[in-house]
């Protein structure tokens, strides 16, 4: 269930990506509007109401807190399907946020709770195939129900199943802090004050690295994802065409046959990465935990020459193709990051330190990585043309692609000092 909801967030988080060239010719938009409205206008209240909600559901009922929270973000999704400006779209984007806000703090805390920690990033990289899974299907069915029906119904058809989830989660779900009072027959000792937990987290050097890493990697996820489709769109839109009338038989139009296709490529790359993510690190952190943050550290590495490809080759089909793997080796964190995040911190904490995570996560990946791209696109466009312009915006933040396996390092110094003993599992 967890994983369906996750699945549901980024569905409705990254539906925009494939609908951002109908909605900039309909709203006239600029790229670097386009790069707001998909990061910044979520993630600024997700990351300020992150916080607060993450300590209420140290001490509350979990997955009410879950619940109420993708019903709220649904139904701002299917708000957006009938906004008629930028401004009114926008609002609506910073609702999903606040919605969003409440589910993955509490969801990593919960399954924290459920696995001992020698299975944690196998269970929360399991939990993390929610993202290519909702990214897949974002872009898939975007597309096709776009091409149809418009942009607008792709919108609402994206939100309106979180209401009917959100009741499922609810009476399906079980929180398990109850369950450990009634085995122990005592109450779980209080979560810490916010002051004692921010000293706690403050101590542990390997969070912050880790927490940097993730936000740097985030930063570069979301601002390449946020325009792959407008890149193709672009720079490829006769070997697009072509493709798709070969493929389809002429039944598919661009649009669709590239939602399709990025959403294939993204969205099983992304699975098999965080599938062989968490079960690699868990077989090799029973030897050195370290390896938790060194393996995805090499895989972010190799994955950097496949993008540069993929941005800079001619060939329409080998450009798509070089994402597989791009993708793949870049979601290899996700299991094994959350995991140390779980890791270093006391039982009472989790939902905090997820919480500040995810905080930097969107702040600095989802609020920061599609604007900047939108403006070095838009800032390239002056001399170059809108298609080479968003071309190097996007080679240049590549670059950025060195950050995260050097925090990864720098976290792999204190792992294993600042690691905890595991807590009560239901496991």
């Amino acid at each position: 269930m967890l994983l369906i909801i996750n699945f549901l967030a980024f569905l409705d988080r990254q539906i925009l990506n494939i609908l951002a060239e109908p909605i900039k010719q309909e709203l006239k938009l600029s790229d670097t509007q386009l790069g707001l409205l998909t990061g910044l206008a979520f993630a600024f209240l997700y990351t300020f109401l992150g916080l607060p909600i993450a300590r209420l559901a140290e001490r509350a009922n979990r997955v009410g807190i879950i619940g109420i929270s993708l019903a709220i973000w649904s139904a701002f999704t299917i708000a957006c399907g009938f906004a008629n400006s930028y401004a009114q779209l926008a609002l609506a984007r910073v609702g999903v946020g606040v919605g969003e806000a409440g589910c993955s703090p509490a969801s990593h805390s919960l399954i924290s709770d459920y696995v001992p920690r020698e299975k944690r990033a196998s269970a929360l990289g399991f939990y993390s195939m929610g993202v290519p899974l909702g990214t897949m299907a974002g872009l898939a069915f975007g597309g096709l129900i776009a091409d149809a029906y418009g942009w607008r119904v792709a919108i609402v058809v994206a939100g309106a199943p979180g209401i009917l989830v959100a009741i499922l989660a609810r009476l399906t779900i079980r929180d398990t802090r109850r369950q450990h009072i009634a085995d122990r027959g005592k109450a779980s000792p209080p979560a810490p004050a916010l002051g004692l937990a921010m000293r706690e987290l403050t101590s542990k050097r390997a969070f912050w690295w880790a927490a940097l890493a993730a936000s740097s990697s985030a930063f570069l996820a979301y601002g390449h994802n946020a325009f792959y489709a407008s890149f193709f769109l672009r720079n490829h839109a006769q070997g697009i065409a072509e493709i798709a009338a070969t493929v389809s038989g002429g039944s598919l139009k661009a649009s669709g046959f590239l939602g399709i296709a990025l959403g294939l490529i993204l969205g099983l790359g992304g699975l098999i990465g965080s599938f062989l993510g968490g079960r690699m690190c868990d077989h090799f952190a029973k030897r050195d935990p370290r390896a938790n943050v060194l393996l995805p550290a090499g895989a972010f590495l190799v994955s950097l020459p496949f993008v540069l490809v993929a941005v800079f080759i001619p060939h329409t089909l080998v450009a798509l193709l070089m994402l597989g793997p791009a993708i793949l080796l870049k979601t290899f964190w996700y299991g094994p990051i959350f995991a140390t995040v779980q890791n270093v911190v006391q039982p009472g904490t989790r939902a905090t330190a997820a919480a500040i995570l995810l905080g930097m996560m969107n702040l600095i990946g989802l609020g920061l990585g599609p604007v900047t791209v939108g403006i070095f696109s838009d800032a390239f466009a002056g001399t170059l043309g809108p298609s080479e312009g968003l071309r190097w915006g996007l080679a240049v933040t590549a670059i950025m692609g060195i950050v995260p396996p050097a925090c990864l390092w720098m976290a792999s110094r204190t792992l294993v000092s600042e690691t905890v003993e595991d807590g009560p599992s239901t496991a």
